[in-house]
């Protein structure tokens, strides 16, 4: 809240500065309005930059904003232009065009345009920048890790299909014990029901037990903590997303990937079982809210089929906070903050009936933590210590 407390004074006393100005000039001089406003503006925008670039932390993806001198003043001369020309039009259709309240109008209008075009011109910039940080796999040395691919499965209320569940994922992916090894790990996000035993007698590799329901996330986190592999996946315990899957996104991210995501909204991505209609305009609202907290613009968040590259991992669910859907969302923040690379994947989808989503309520929970994701990411609660980017890099 510091950050955002200190955005808003600086926006503020930015805003102030501006109408002042024009209301000073235009008052006192016999300057033409379109050249009153004009000075205006320009002296707000040096202060805004001065200003916003020194509160903004060093770490803040959207800080790469303001050393882009190139794009900024593209943006600068765009808002200006729609600032000036609403400022002239206003004012030229009133008859009185320097009485105080003609100004007061005419300037609150044009400030609205002008910061309209610059949020548009800056999430197409930004949108470019981050998806170029993540479009090319790195080359670095092989991941650590004891084994060739852990696999982590959030389970909730899954006493009587978890063990279904561990023979297909054995099934498709069995052969990796030999080649380089498998770890299956079942997360009982706090079951009501015996989940856990199921899934050891299952034939889970490792059963981690939440002592109470935190949600997916948390779940998911959990796993991904203890996980051994190189490579590190996790998928939904109602196998929407069939486990074979799961080696297409093995070998992108033994290619060099950081992060290898599924995407329902993928051109070549096959929905063998469609979701209800509810779930799925559901799905692309919180899309459509994503928008609040990511500088990308990705096709699909919220699918449950992921790998990663165990240091990546490692960086991403030490610092995540978020325990419930919009954990996913948060994943990809982090991976735009640590410049990691990532790629979208086609998936083959069966929308399962064991889903334990409830498209009304955790879209509110995930609305509300699309929120606490910013107020983490203001407050520097995502940061990293001191060279601790470049040691894992």
């Amino acid at each position: 809240m510091r950050f955002l407390r200190r955005f808003a004074a600086v926006g503020a006393a930015v805003t102030v500065v501006d109408v002042a100005v024009v209301l000073t000039l235009a008052r006192a001089t016999d300057l033409a309005l379109p050249v009153v406003d004009v000075i205006a503006v320009t002296v707000a925008t040096l202060i805004s930059y001065v200003a916003h670039r020194a509160i903004s932390y060093p770490a803040e993806p959207a800080r790469r904003w303001f050393r882009d001198l190139r794009h900024y003043l593209v943006a600068v001369a765009l808002a200006l232009f729609a600032d000036v020309a609403i400022f002239t039009t206003i004012t030229a259709a009133h008859d009185d065009d320097r009485a105080w309240r003609s100004l007061l109008v005419a300037k609150a209008l044009s400030l609205a345009g002008a910061f309209a075009v610059r949020i548009l011109f800056y999430r197409q910039v930004m949108f470019r920048t981050v998806r170029a940080d993540q479009a090319r796999p790195a080359d670095r040395p092989p991941a650590p890790g004891a084994i060739r691919l852990s696999v982590v499965i959030p389970a909730y209320g899954e006493q009587d299909g978890i063990a279904a569940t561990l023979g297909q994922v054995e099934s498709a992916l069995g052969s990796l014990r030999s080649e380089g090894g498998l770890e299956v790990i079942v997360v009982d996000d706090g079951s009501p029901d015996d989940t856990a035993d199921a899934a050891r007698q299952g034939g889970a590799d490792v059963v981690v037990v939440l002592p109470r329901n935190r949600g997916k996330g948390g779940a998911v986190r959990a796993g991904m903590l203890i996980a051994k592999g190189r490579t590190v996946a996790f998928t939904d315990a109602d196998l929407s997303y069939s486990p074979d899957q799961i080696l297409g996104l093995l070998e992108l991210v033994e290619s060099g990937w950081d992060v290898v995501v599924g995407s329902r909204k993928h051109n070549e991505t096959r929905t063998l079982v469609a979701a209800r209609r509810l779930r799925e305009l559901g799905g692309r609202v919180i899309n459509a809210f994503t928008s609040l907290v990511l500088l990308g613009q990705y096709r699909d968040t919220q699918c449950g089929l992921k790998a990663f590259r165990s240091d990546a991992a490692q960086l991403i669910f030490e610092r995540a906070r978020i325990d419930g859907f919009a954990f996913d969302v948060e994943v990809f923040h982090l991976v735009e903050r640590f410049r990691l690379s990532l790629i979208e994947v086609p998936v083959e989808l069966t929308n399962s009936t064991r889903s334990t989503v409830r498209v009304a309520r955790d879209a509110g929970r995930l609305v509300r933590d699309l929120f606490r994701i910013r107020r983490v990411a203001h407050s520097g609660g995502y940061e990293l210590v001191d060279g601790e980017l470049a040691a894992r890099q």
